[in-house]
């Protein structure tokens, strides 16, 4: 029998959300793209995605599949959804404000819209649930996008802009801000790929955006630091446990560089300007050559592999930054909920260890608390991420039973058996 664990106190335990996978109509740099791809991609899913999930997932042959739409009207049901979430025992979450609502024009704010997100944070601090907030998820206004988005270094000061805008309206309500999710990821679909917005396929301009990102994080944090001294400032990146084929010299360098570019560049790059680290983790990635057969483990409804060691791996990589560190994603795909309980309970193990080793692991936020449209490579509704399980027609919330779990370690603080 596996021993119980215990995290140390005041851990944070939730999940998390993103405006336009959840609030539902949205009207962004998104929003287009979305409906004029979507009969392409349901056409495209049969030689995209392996038989076993399209037999399990037909619905994505569906062209509404790939369009965001109302998605789980979390913009109304916001409410109902943090009382299952306390339910649940949960005492933060993640949640991100959409640019677009913000600021819909350039320079002309929206104060009905900032009065909602004050709400969504008075609501969260009613239940006992700390905010920790997202400024950008991904997702930005038209005006933005007929600018060239992050490709032009103005967007930069537009985002910081917005950012101070956001940081005084709330004062003292936010502790936590998250500046950008994911600039690795967007960099590399958006504009390697080129398989979601904005659809680019130019490795300058991959590079460019991600620079900008950069700066724009490092922006935010002085400007929320101006509004509030004791703010807690950092980002969320994409890791990845990089892990050899076998032990050629030559893989090992492989994933030595791809663990810099891909896991550790962003940090690097806002070194002095982070307060703490997110990490984004899910799956890892086998790189190298290799002969013969290669280890199998078990998949998601991604077909990503499932390994639970890789999060001990990444975040022992990251101790030298001597930074406080949130997983602010861990999730998995699993309509069945057959596969999610031991996923959360394994990777949480993994986490202790990290911790046991010295990695200064704060808190953990599983992704996501409600089935959602997900974004990367615009897959659209059918992966099923959520501890929540989401009626698309008619918008009914059931809990799943590995949520119940889960709901169990956070009110525990640790692992019982």
């Amino acid at each position: 029998m596996k021993k119980n664990v215990a995290f140390p106190k005041g851990f944070f335990w939730g999940s998390a959300t993103s405006a336009h996978q959840v609030e539902g109509n949205n009207v962004n740099d998104w929003s287009e793209p979305e409906r004029q791809n979507a009969v392409r991609l349901a056409k495209e899913a049969k030689k995209y995605w392996r038989k076993w999930q399209q037999d399990k997932f037909p619905e994505m042959f569906n062209s509404e599949n790939y369009i965001s739409g109302k998605a789980c009207d979390h913009y109304n049901r916001f409410e109902e959804d943090f009382d299952i979430a306390k339910s649940l025992g949960h005492n933060a979450h993640r949640f991100s404000v959409e640019w677009s609502r913000i600021e819909p024009e350039e320079g002309q704010f929206n104060e009905k819209e900032i009065e909602h997100y004050k709400k969504v944070v008075k609501t969260l601090r009613e239940r006992g649930i700390e905010p920790f907030v997202t400024l950008w998820h991904w997702t930005q206004p038209l005006w933005i996008r007929d600018i060239g988005g992050w490709e032009n270094k103005k967007t930069i000061d537009y985002f910081g802009r917005y950012v101070e805008k956001l940081a005084a309206s709330f004062g003292d309500g936010v502790k936590f801000w998250i500046v950008v999710n994911e600039p690795n990821i967007y960099a590399a679909l958006g504009y390697i790929r080129g398989n979601q917005p904005p659809g680019v396929k130019n490795i300058f301009k991959a590079i460019k955006v991600f620079n900008n990102l950069t700066d724009a994080h490092k922006k935010a944090h002085q400007i929320i630091h101006k509004c509030d001294e004791t703010a807690k400032v950092g980002s969320a990146n994409s890791v990845i446990y990089f892990q050899p084929k076998n032990n050629f010299f030559v893989n090992r360098v492989i994933v030595s560089v791809a663990d810099y570019f891909w896991n550790r560049r962003f940090f690097k790059n806002v070194s002095g300007f982070s307060d703490f680290l997110g990490v984004n983790y899910y799956t890892r990635r086998l790189v190298g050559f290799s002969f013969g057969a290669e280890e199998q483990k078990p998949v998601s409804d991604l077909g990503w592999e499932i390994v639970p060691e890789g999060i001990y791996y990444v975040l022992k990589n990251l101790k030298n930054y001597n930074l406080p560190v949130y997983i602010t994603e861990n999730g998995i795909a699993d309509a069945k909920d057959d596969k999610r309980e031991e996923f959360i309970t394994q990777h949480l193990r993994m986490v202790h260890k990290a911790i046991e080793d010295g990695v200064d692991v704060r808190g953990y936020f599983y992704w996501s608390l409600l089935d959602n449209f997900e974004f990367p490579e615009v897959r659209g509704f059918w992966p099923r991420f959520g501890l929540v399980e989401v009626d698309y027609k008619t918008m009914a919330r059931t809990i799943r039973p590995s949520a119940k779990v889960y709901a169990a370690i956070c009110k525990n603080n640790g692992i019982e058996n």
